[in-house]
């Protein structure tokens, strides 16, 4: 990060700033100048969103833009970490200029859809066919918890193209209009009444190739992109997060715990609270860390390690705040089934956040398989014995 860099995006602020307030537009119109810009994503090009500086100071750019009264971003664009950092990796300059802009403001929403129900912690061996026909690729196949489906615009796809190669070489990446004929999206419901992740069906759904993000066969790169973006995400969100200080994040609800029954606990209830908050702070910095030495907009496996401890200590601190409130724990929670947006799933009542977060370790990558990636990508370790490794997808043995 140079003084030059600084330089170049206190000066685009100046004169966004100046042309437009960011509290007498709307949402959407605001984040379109936003992005033309180049402060969406400071790090990406210019032309994309970006000024191609250091990422380290999209900071600047959001606490301004919060002073000047933005509103932050809606949660239900979660998947604009995923899906951007994709497109702008792997995408041709077509792919860029056609999703990007409507991705950052909002008009156009996304979602993943990559699990199948025969290939989750084997992604590499999903079978949901993608087959040429002309300037258009006709897809078959069915997807499994695809977190807020049921209202995005687009989905992020992978599909096999290629079953005669082995399975890593086979799969092209996709962005695939949700509203097309031929996809059909049903609810999945959970613990805790609530269905935000959902089974996608594809019959004879059409995919023009503009649409495809990268080469032919090359989904598994691209997929990569995606799942790193994914945990590092996840991982900054559980525990202490990447929240902005101590104390702060999942770890506070502890915390407000800890204070009305501190009178009642024991020596070793309180120990507990303190190695939780010494844990959540480790976390916290240790994603904070992550996310600085990021010299290009994707992280390294260092996420993985964000997401295998914030996953598991997550649901160590839930389960903490019920144990100390008691019966009253258990009460003043609504089980009946909704629909809901992704800002619903970050409130609600401590017995909501102990539910949901059972599924912290099974998404975006189970406990054990991110302890596998940790062991073999980040400590050298040997890998696991894959017999399927080198052999044509379509040989590979299935249950």
């Amino acid at each position: 990060m140079t003084d030059a860099d600084a330089a170049k995006v206190e000066t685009a602020l100046d004169a966004l700033l100046a042309d437009h307030d960011p509290k007498a537009e709307g949402y959407e119109e605001f984040r379109g100048h936003q992005f033309d810009a180049g402060l969406a994503w400071v790090q990406y090009p210019e032309g994309n969103g970006g000024l191609g500086v250091a990422p380290q100071l999209q900071r600047n750019v959001n606490r301004r833009l919060a002073e000047a009264g933005a509103p932050p971003m809606d949660l239900s664009m979660f998947f604009i970490a995923l899906a951007g950092p994709t497109i702008v990796t792997h995408g041709d300059e077509a792919v860029k200029q056609r999703f990007l802009r409507p991705m950052f403001t909002g008009e156009e929403k996304w979602c993943q859809l990559f699990s199948e129900p025969g290939a989750g912690s084997d992604f590499a061996g999903l079978g949901c066919k993608a087959v040429k026909d002309g300037d258009e690729w006709v897809i078959n196949g069915q997807k499994v918890w695809n977190t807020l489906a049921h209202i995005a615009d687009w989905g992020m796809l992978v599909a096999r193209t290629d079953p005669s190669v082995r399975k890593h070489r086979g799969m092209t990446y996709f962005a695939l209009d949700m509203h097309a004929p031929g996809v059909d999206v049903q609810p999945l419901r959970q613990i805790t009444g609530e269905a935000e992740f959902n089974e996608v069906f594809m019959t004879d759904a059409i995919i023009p190739d503009a649409h495809r993000i990268g080469a032919e066969g090359e989904g598994w790169r691209a997929a990569l992109t995606t799942l790193m973006n994914e945990r590092t995400a996840i991982g900054g969100s559980g525990g202490g997060g990447s929240a902005p200080k101590a104390g702060t994040g999942p770890i506070a609800e502890l915390i407000t715990a800890y204070s009305d029954h501190a009178d009642t606990l024991s020596a070793a209830a309180r120990d507990e609270v303190m190695q939780l908050y010494v844990r959540a702070d480790v976390l916290r910095l240790t994603n904070f860390r992550a996310s600085q030495a990021a010299k290009a907009g994707n992280p390294g496996p260092e996420g993985s390690v964000g997401k295998a401890v914030g996953a598991v200590l997550n649901q160590e601190i839930t389960e903490a705040v019920l144990d100390m409130m008691g019966p009253a724990g258990q009460v003043g929670y609504d089980f009946t089934f909704r629909r809901p947006t992704i800002a619903a799933l970050t409130g609600g009542t401590p017995g909501h956040a102990f539910l949901r977060s059972q599924a912290n370790t099974i998404e975006g990558g189970t406990t054990n398989i991110m302890k596998n990636i940790l062991g073999e990508q980040v400590l050298g370790l040997p890998g696991e014995p894959r017999s399927d490794k080198d052999i044509p997808w379509i040989d590979v043995p299935r249950g």
